[in-house]
């Protein structure tokens, strides 16, 4: 097969261990720099450049988008797909999941577990959503905010309100959730691939950091989830629409939380943690499932 990943940095951990699972069996693969392509529009010719030079003869592509060019990532994703190009996650799922507040109402609507959460335009209403979420404490974060950056624990009333007001004074979209105390600091990193939990690790935040995000300095270890944890991360997954993903879940008093649906999850802690192949197990999906066409939208947003 011939395969693309629309990837800004080639260097990155996730990104070599793809590639070198792909030509370990035999496939061409290229890593395209996101920013350098570019979409030529012409009625009934969707078309992607490359440095100047169309990308034609791909099987298959593989979007690591960074979360600070979203809009521009998806817009030459969706450029692939309307050429027929199969991707391992469609343009639509990744925008869903990009979106914290829009993945929690799809979640919510199928019944899912999440911690109460709560969002409002106007900071005189902080109080209110305060007490919402039965705070405080309550946890404040960016809709937009990835690996942990934009996420602040508010303790007291006071405090909460003033983040709250700061960030909406800034014109800053916000989330305001539940503390789940009795998680620990620590929270559950399962990793679905083609509708399976492939494997999963427990993070643990470093020292006097409630955030568990191995990018905050935070370790991880290998560990076996319940029937109900791996139900939750499929389901996730499914509702999402995301082939591959990383499901993020507290263990609260009520069961497994969904903290987050990351689209395009790193493999370096998950495959040091757990000693398995997951590169190759995602290799292996794409070319069993890379058909011309074959996507759910097919391209139409």
């Amino acid at each position: 097969m011939k395969i693309a990943m629309l990837a800004r940095n080639p260097n990155l951990y996730s990104h070599q261990r793809l590639k070198e699972a792909a030509e370990e069996r035999g496939h061409h693969f290229d890593i395209l720099n996101t920013t350098r392509c570019t979409v030529h529009i012409a009625s009934h010719r969707p078309e992607v450049y490359y440095n100047g030079e169309p990308c034609v003869g791909y099987d298959a592509v593989i979007p690591r988008i960074g979360a600070s060019i979203t809009n521009y990532g998806l817009a030459i994703l969706r450029q692939f797909e309307m050429r027929g190009c199969w991707p391992l996650n469609e343009s639509v799922a990744i925008g869903r999941s990009r979106d914290k507040l829009r993945s929690m109402q799809i979640l919510a609507k199928h019944g899912l577990g999440l911690p109460l959460t709560a969002y409002a335009n106007d900071p005189k209403q902080a109080e209110e959503i305060i007490r919402a979420v039965k705070g405080p404490p309550v946890v404040i974060k960016l809709l937009e905010g990835t690996q942990g950056i934009g996420v602040v624990l508010a303790e007291t009333m006071s405090s909460a309100k003033s983040v709250i007001e700061a960030f909406r004074g800034a014109n800053v979209n916000i989330l305001v959730q539940e503390f789940i105390k009795e998680a620990g600091g620590t929270d559950i990193r399962a990793l679905v691939v083609g509708g399976k939990v492939v494997a999963a690790m427990k993070r643990t935040g470093a020292p006097d950091d409630f955030r568990s995000n191995l990018h905050r300095g935070g370790s991880a270890q290998l560990i076996k989830i319940t029937p109900e944890e791996r139900s939750t991360a499929v389901r996730a997954a499914k509702r999402m629409g995301l082939n591959v993903c990383g499901v993020d879940m507290l263990r609260s008093n009520h069961g497994p939380v969904i903290m987050e649906v990351n689209s395009s999850p790193g493999l370096e802690g998950i495959e040091n943690a757990t000693g398995k192949d997951i590169a190759g197990m995602i290799i292996d999906f794409v070319a069993k499932s890379a058909r011309d066409g074959k996507t759910m939208t097919k391209g139409k947003g």
